[in-house]
């Protein structure tokens, strides 16, 4: 049993709160139980095919593979059909609740006022038969140990009702299904497809829709590696349990040994690497066929929702009134490309979070301005120009970049002097190693920039990845300032805003002394500004140390 205050979100293995004694609790959708027996038979194909078509009987290895995977399947038919029949919810005036458990009953609830987002998914199975996967997620995974309270599975009206109950997100006019929304071309000779700007059958507003040839900028990187590693572990695996030799076909194709190692090394490299690249490309389009961020009223305010995927849909709605600010991730090694990653910075979200993200990973020039137009403040904040930090603060960088560099030095020539490891590569190890991090230290330096525009605050800071962030002031709960020794002899301090939302903590480091000061007043003028005030009193306005915030 877990002992939770009682104004927290989350509530375990307690009584019902007494506010929604009268309302009913509700099963869960009996249809779950159909599309684990459609499950079941899917599972049970691959076993058929195996032991009907291609006579493998006599191969007990594959015998027992196929029957591991039909086992899976019938297990995970069964544990849904324990679930369903062990499951209830109910929604009263206060709380979203759930009871659930064979062996170990467990009673969960949410108060309503503090659901931040509410996220509705179905897999290709859940959208034949018209289901959706519900997750309702409050901030609550430190205290519940769990990243949100899901109703598995859910009628679509149910869910679409869940969503207008606690968000106060408008029932959709027009269409009801968000999968359903057809094609221009199907629509009539007067339809288009939808644009930035457009208005929502809702009454809300279109921020953002999916250009395709964004996908450039998702085959990039080292997971095309990793993909095209797991595509052909998983093709060599299942094709061993039909009894096919996949290494013997491969050998076939081509007279390996006339090529040469050189030739033979690049063949097997392009097409491992076209390979990633068809699989990465494949996941993008399914991932995000439909993709819109749109800005739609509920209750009082409004909320941002996204819609995206084409065998598995997904519909994400955040509350605005929990929006802090947005962050931007531009990764080192593919800026020259303008790629970015887009994501909000709101309380009751994980940053690692998928509810956090968007955009998908696209171009600068489109993640800047629908990150302005997602803050809606008067003046773009993001548009703001950034103080670059001293160049003390690169000869900070650089002093580091050397050190690690001569310490890695000194590790080589030690084992090679010891152990023989190596030999006399150490010098090799400096002549690359050194580039490498003082490159990084230059870079990590230009990413350094702070601004305070209008309500926000704006930091942005990053060697590998530079990431810029816009945070309202009026979020900001705490303020930090950080100085080192080295920092105190270079005049610099690290200035850190803490907020209930997003990382939990958003810094300029190795900014000036004084800037420091200044941006510490920007966000907490009334708790700073006399503790400055007092100190320079007891100082002088001219002195140079610590910092007092």
């Amino acid at each position: 049993m877990t002992a939770v205050r009682p104004d927290g979100p989350v509530r375990e293995d307690g009584p019902a709160p007494e506010a929604g004694a009268a309302q009913p609790w509700l099963r869960l959708n009996p249809k779950l139980i159909w599309v684990d027996a459609l499950r079941v038979l899917l599972s049970l194909l691959p076993a058929a095919f195996a032991l009907l078509v291609l006579d493998v009987e006599s191969n007990a290895g594959v015998v027992g593979s196929v029957g591991a995977i039909a086992l899976m399947g019938v297990a995970g038919a069964v544990a849904d059909l324990v679930r369903w029949v062990r499951t209830r919810y109910r929604v009263t005036e206060e709380y979203v609740e759930r009871r659930t458990g064979l062996f170990v009953r467990r009673h969960r609830s949410i108060r309503r006022d503090r659901i931040r987002s509410v996220d509705a998914e179905a897999r290709l199975l859940h959208r034949i038969t018209g289901l959706r996967r519900v997750r309702i997620g409050a901030g609550q995974v430190v205290t519940a140990g769990e990243p949100a309270l899901v109703l598995d599975a859910v009628d679509r009206k149910v869910a679409e009702e869940l969503r207008r109950q606690l968000l106060g997100v408008r029932p959709r006019a027009g269409a009801a299904r968000a999968e359903e929304v057809r094609p221009a071309e199907e629509a009539g000779p007067s339809a288009r497809a939808p644009q930035p700007g457009d208005a929502t059958p809702d009454g809300g507003r279109v921020l953002a829709v999916l250009r395709w040839w964004w996908v450039v900028y998702n085959i990039v990187g080292v997971w095309v590696c990793v993909a095209a590693a797991g595509v052909l572990w998983g093709a060599f695996w299942t094709t061993s349990l039909l009894g096919f030799d996949a290494a013997a076909w491969i050998g076939s194709l081509a007279d390996w040994e006339a090529l040469g190692p050189v030739r033979t090394t690049a063949v097997a490299l392009a097409a491992t690497g076209a390979l990633g690249v068809l699989w990465m490309a494949g996941s993008f389009f399914t991932e995000h066929a439909r993709f819109r961020l749109e800005r739609l009223p509920a209750g009082d305010g409004t909320v941002l929702r996204t819609t995206q995927g084409l065998f598995k849909t997904r519909e994400i709605t955040r509350d605005d009134s929990r929006l802090r600010g947005v962050s931007i991730s531009e990764p080192l090694l593919w800026r020259w490309s303008g790629m970015a990653d887009t994501s909000v910075i709101t309380t009751g979200l994980s940053v690692w979070s998928t509810a956090s993200t968007v955009l998908p990973r696209g171009p600068r020039r489109v993640a800047y301005p629908v990150a302005a137009e997602i803050l809606g403040a008067p003046r773009n904040p993001l548009a703001a120009p950034l103080l670059r930090h001293p160049r003390a603060a690169l000869h900070r960088r650089l002093l580091w970049a050397v050190s690690a560099t001569a310490a890695a030095t000194v590790l080589i020539a030690w084992l090679g002097a010891t152990t023989g490891f190596g030999g006399r590569a150490w010098w090799i190890a400096a002549a690359v190693l050194l580039p490498a991090a003082a490159g990084l230290a230059v870079a990590a330096h230009r990413s350094l920039g702070d601004a305070v525009a209008g309500d926000y605050l704006v930091v942005r800071a990053g060697a590998m990845t530079r990431t810029t962030s816009a945070l309202r002031r009026d979020a900001v709960c705490g303020v930090r300032v950080r100085q080192s020794v080295l920092q105190r002899r270079l005049g610099l301090a690290t200035f850190s805003a803490s907020t209930a939302a997003g990382y939990g903590r958003y810094s300029a480091p190795d900014a000036g002394v004084r800037r420091v000061e200044e941006l510490a007043a920007a966000v907490l003028p009334e708790h700073v500004r006399p503790l400055l005030e007092g100190d320079r009193a007891d100082h002088g306005p001219d002195r140079k140390g610590p910092v007092g915030a």
